[in-house]
């Protein structure tokens, strides 16, 4: 009786490297569509603000009416179009290849998409952005994934609402561009913090009402993406007090922009 020859350690490890590549893959589809959901759910608010006063309007005649109306129907069709260019933009002017980005635009497209979310749960978001930030050397696309992720850990970690601080500027290690999103919720325990960016690890029973959260691999896939940015990632926590995620990505120069 033969038995099948075992597998060398290059061909495992060859295995290895597809089944990460195609993790990154399903990580990637599941962040997309989490983003699609998120900007879909936002339209849906908006056209319901847009037909309810268009209803209000024709039902009634007066001016006063007409002009609360028109100014509710204004004001949607304005946060649509900031939603349509955050697509827009994820589709269009970012890829996955590393390139010069500006983080700052990330952040503010990412709290269009959830600027409604965060009014919901009672979250405010406090942005402290350093206009001279340079560029850093990252995919646009990537980065706003974990963005989107942290963003909405931090507001499950305050189910009684809190506050989320963004912040952004160049690091005192000058190579580096730094962004921190720091909450003001229930905080990690100790004995969990070695474990956050483990593959599978959570502390959530399930998603929540939102659908969000609850696999485990959210973390692990944020510390995935930042590797291979080359940057870094760290966490501080305290229990009560709440939690902080700090970012460090290479600064863009000169021979990068050019590659």
């Amino acid at each position: 009786m033969s038995s099948s020859p075992l597998p060398s350690r290059n061909d495992a490890q060859a295995e290895i490297q597809y089944l990460r590549a195609e993790m990154r893959k399903l990580q990637s589809l599941a962040s997309l569509g989490e983003l699609m959901s998120t900007a879909t759910h936002e339209f849906n608010n908006v056209l319901m603000t847009v037909i309810n006063y268009s209803k209000l309007g024709i039902r009634n005649r007066d001016d006063a009416s007409r002009d609360k109306a028109l100014s509710k129907i204004l004001e949607a069709s304005e946060r649509a179009a900031k939603i349509t260019n955050t697509i827009l933009a994820q589709a269009r002017n970012r890829s996955e290849s590393m390139e010069p980005t500006d983080l700052a635009s990330i952040i503010n497209d990412s709290l269009v998409l959830l600027e409604r979310e965060m009014r919901k749960y009672r979250i405010s978001i406090e942005t402290e952005i350093d206009d001279s930030t340079p560029k850093a050397f990252a995919s646009g696309n990537q980065i706003q994934r974990v963005l989107l992720n942290l963003l909405i850990n931090a507001r499950q970690a305050m189910p009684e609402g809190g506050t989320i601080l963004v912040k952004l500027a160049r690091s005192t290690q000058d190579e580096w561009v730094e962004m921190t999103i720091r909450d003001s919720g229930c905080g990690i325990p100790k004995n969990e913090l070695p474990h956050i960016f483990d593959s599978f690890f959570t502390t959530k029973s399930g998603p929540d009402e939102s659908g969000k959260g609850g696999t485990g691999l959210g973390l692990a896939a944020c510390k995935e993406i930042i590797d291979t940015h080359k940057g870094r990632i760290r966490v501080e926590s305290t229990v009560g007090r709440g939690t902080a995620f700090v970012i460090r990505l290479p600064i863009a120069n000169g021979q990068q922009a050019a590659a």
